[in-house]
């Protein structure tokens, strides 16, 4: 088949699991055999040179989208200009600073891009739909990485005639997150223009439920697929670090729970605990997490702490592999519910066990590993007792880091996931014919 990807990237400067796996799994479906293009949005997506070759020129550039929705003038620049403002080396720039934007725009962009031909970046929509109508980029079916690019769906089908699949994975928590009146205009938008979607393949059991309740779906419109990792770069676990060593891979932000951790952290390093525990971060930082992070620091070194803490700033993918195998295990105590988590996959494909709130998706993907434990969510008490027993039964960790890497290596292949998000696809395309 050949198959568009369109993937809006986050940028380089923090740990994005939508971005990580949609590139791994374009990768996996290329193995197959496919002819498999991303087509990436806002920003420079991140992918290795092997498969670089199959990523095209990025559209909707987040500079263009911001001055569109700003400024008719912009509605109407020439081509060489908006390729100016596309430059990839100021997109990057531009993407560390992501918390430059209000709230207010933050809504009104997200609600214009929902829009689509009715929205204001009209123009960058236009020069999509034609770029995908060429003969040499014409695909059999496109798939839109999350709900929030649904806008894109009727416009395309009806310029181009061929199907469309949407994935979902945690828009939710970005989509609730708007200011008032903004969330509950966006969520209509979506409901509205879910319409034009073939199909939705959600990434968890629990999250494809969520989404069918949020938004009406029948049950037959969304699938279910796990994202898998591709195994080759988690070495086998190793023995365990003579100091407890507890780990923290994720954007380095509230949302994500480091303060939970922290507030735990300093429970269990008290004299009767584990007063030689060690705690290790990375996974990046937006600009606006810069403060909080400058937060999370002065409480550590107010409990005299801050040399037991380590903020690691490399996360690329062989970065992660190292820092995974000096964990004892990793936690990353999420405040809301969460429709995946794949720093969970890539611990335990290390052999490193697991410490999540039960909440979410979590309980389902420990059920299916067995490969950690659950808490109650948002209490550091309850993750530091969580952690704290784990950490001093060194026995029971490895067995559940070796049945979590057991489970991953059967179950979460990415060879697999790309395997039967083709067949959906075939499966589709065949109906649409």
């Amino acid at each position: 088949m050949r198959i568009v990807q369109i993937t809006p990237s986050a940028g380089d400067s923090f740990y994005c699991e939508n971005c990580l796996r949609d590139a791994t799994l374009v990768k996996a479906m290329l193995k197959l055999g496919h002819d498999v293009l991303m087509v990436p949005l806002y920003l420079p997506v991140q992918i290795d040179e092997s498969a670089s070759p199959h990523v095209s020129p990025i559209f909707f550039g987040g500079l263009n989208v911001y001055l569109q929705q700003k400024s008719t003038l912009f509605r109407k620049t020439p081509r060489w200009l908006d390729r100016l403002l596309d430059s990839p080396k100021l997109l990057n720039w531009i993407g560390r600073k992501a918390g430059m934007t209000s709230a207010r725009d933050l809504g009104e962009t997200t609600l214009s891009m929902l829009r689509a031909e009715q929205g204001r970046q009209i123009k960058e929509l236009n020069r999509l739909v034609e770029w995908l109508g060429a003969q040499e980029n014409r695909p059999d079916i496109i798939c839109l990485s999350n709900i929030l690019l649904v806008g894109l769906a009727g416009p395309i089908k009806k310029r181009l005639g061929v199907p469309v699949v949407c994935l979902l994975q945690d828009e939710d928590g970005f989509l609730d997150g708007l200011s008032s009146p903004y969330c509950d205009q966006a969520w209509q938008t979506i409901a509205e223009r879910s319409n034009d979607v073939d199909a939705f393949v959600a990434v968890s059991k629990y999250y494809a439920q969520a989404m069918r309740e949020r938004l009406r779906f029948h049950g037959d419109r969304v699938h279910v697929v796990y994202t898998g990792i591709s195994l080759d770069q988690y070495e086998s676990a190793q023995a365990a670090p003579q100091i407890p060593t507890i780990g923290y891979l994720s954007r380095m932000c509230a949302d994500r729970g480091l303060d939970t951790l922290v507030d735990a952290f300093i429970k269990l390093k008290k004299p009767d605990r584990l007063p030689n525990a060690r705690l290790r971060i990375t996974g990046g930082r937006r600009s606006d997490d810069k403060a909080f992070i400058e937060q999370m620091q002065q409480k550590l070194r107010s409990h005299d702490l801050l040399d037991d803490v380590e903020f690691l700033v490399d996360f690329t993918a062989g970065a992660r592999g190292a820092f995974l195998q000096t964990l004892s295990l990793l936690s990353v105590p999420e405040k809301h519910p969460m429709a995946y988590g794949l720093y969970v996959l890539e611990a335990m494909a290390a052999g490193v066990p697991v410490v999540e709130p039960a909440s979410g998706v979590f309980p389902e993907l420990l059920e299916i590993t067995g490969g950690g434990l659950l808490c109650e969510p948002n209490n550091p008490d309850a993750l530091a007792e969580a952690i704290g027993g784990l950490l001093l039964e060194p026995d029971r960790a490895r067995e559940l880091g070796r049945r979590g890497r057991e489970a991953i290596c059967e179950k979460f292949d990415i060879n697999q996931t790309a395997a039967e998000m083709v067949r959906i696809y075939e499966v589709i395309a065949r109906k649409s014919a």
